[in-house]
């Protein structure tokens, strides 16, 4: 186990060396240079979305997508961080005290 953390923090430092490297030797399209944070956006939505809604590869039922839910309401409402957390938290809790999974 200890031998696969090691060699994938290996490859991701490498990798990520390689970008500063390889930096000014390498020319992108400008359409690609373009393109390149929105894939960023999606690869971090599709994250979000994923950890949101399922558990251990099945659905995660309804207090977590609940929670996100109010989380990103408050958010999107621009509340300070703090308050987004402990809401969303809050929301889950209370949805599973209520006997929802």
């Amino acid at each position: 186990m200890l031998a696969v953390v090691l060699a994938l923090a290996l490859g991701t430092y490498a990798f990520r060396l390689a970008g500063v490297l390889l930096a000014d030797r390498l020319t992108l399209p400008e359409s690609v240079r373009r393109l390149l944070p929105l894939a960023a956006v999606a690869l971090l939505t599709a994250l979000a979305v994923t950890a949101a809604l399922t558990e251990a590869g099945s659905p995660a039922g309804v207090a977590r997508p609940g929670g996100v839910l109010v989380g990103l309401i408050l958010a999107w409402r621009r509340l300070p961080f703090a308050v987004v957390v402990v809401a969303a938290a809050a929301t889950a809790a209370g949805l599973r005290l209520l006997g929802l999974p």
